[in-house]
């Protein structure tokens, strides 16, 4: 069947969250003058928080962890990590980051053309998330990107993240669309390909990182606008 219901993941996919909070944190960093009082270089604090966050985000994922959880330990163990052992500053950061990351609103590289180019083939797009419910949609209108979209879901409002097949079905059932006639397009080889796969739903993977994860028949992209290579 004829794709016509595209699904695109958010965050790293189009809305380019590791250089927005890269930005963020870089902001509250320099004014709260965190180098001068701790002695602690910007950079590797950030390559702390990355890595913290990122294992702590897969937990989402996998149910080990809820956001709570994340959001009470990302900004604090990795003050930790440098010695800094400050709840209050730790909070302080996490409260801040979440509401000043939507002043930064960069878009991974050729989001608004491919957007653009799928609108104009009359394919009807969607978003399917795992952030959480209160910044998505800000993310999009913020952004500028939320006209392009019928539906978007996130998984708070689901109550399970990708990969769970849940997720999928809720977003499916809010647009009208089937497995048959949709495509899912995401950054993550857990939550996106392999959540997709399990789900029966057709899967382009977005390998932003350059993984070189692969797999006979999977259809991948190093760049947004290699999508029309697949759907043109």
């Amino acid at each position: 069947m004829k794709i016509q219901h595209i699904f695109f993941d958010l965050d790293n996919t189009l809305w380019d969250h590791r250089r927005n909070a890269y930005l963020t944190i870089k902001d509250l960093f320099e004014k709260e003058e965190i180098g001068l009082k701790y002695n602690i270089n910007f950079e590797e604090f950030h390559s702390v928080y990355h890595e913290i966050n990122e294992k702590l985000w897969e937990d989402i994922r996998d149910g080990i962890i809820d956001k709570e959880y994340l959001r009470k330990h990302r900004f604090y163990d990795t003050f930790n990590r440098f010695g800094v052992d400050d709840p209050e500053l730790s909070m302080y950061f996490e409260e801040h980051f979440l509401d000043k990351i939507l002043n930064h609103n960069e878009l991974v590289e050729g989001t608004e053309y491919i957007l653009e180019y799928l609108k104009a083939k009359n394919y009807t797009l969607h978003i399917i998330s795992n952030g959480f419910k209160e910044v998505t949609e800000r993310k999009c209108i913020l952004s500028g990107i939320d006209k392009y979209f019928q539906t978007i879901t996130s998984a708070d409002t689901v109550g399970v993240r990708k990969p769970r097949p849940e997720i999928f079905e809720y977003s499916l059932n809010l647009s009208e669309a089937t497995k048959e006639n949709s495509i899912l397009i995401g950054d993550d080889w857990v939550a996106d390909v392999v959540g997709a796969q399990n789900f029966g739903m057709d899967v382009i993977f977005f390998d932003v990182l350059k993984e070189n994860k692969s797999e006979e028949g999977l259809k991948v992209i190093t760049h947004l606008l290699q999508i029309k290579e697949y759907l043109g």
